[in-house]
């Protein structure tokens, strides 16, 4: 959540739009990153789609 403090259009201006995905990966155990990234891409269907 590093840029939601900035406005859109600075966001917009540096590349990054509401649809960006961003994944950090580090030392976290692989499966908490699966559940993790299996929760989100599940969320963003949802939004898509309108349920949410």
């Amino acid at each position: 959540m590093t840029h939601c403090g900035m406005a859109k259009e600075v966001r917009e201006e540096g590349g990054i739009f509401e649809n960006l995905v961003r994944l950090s990966v580090g030392v976290e155990n692989v499966e908490d990153l699966k559940v993790d990234l299996v929760w989100a891409l599940e969320e963003a269907v949802a939004v898509e789609l309108g349920r949410s």
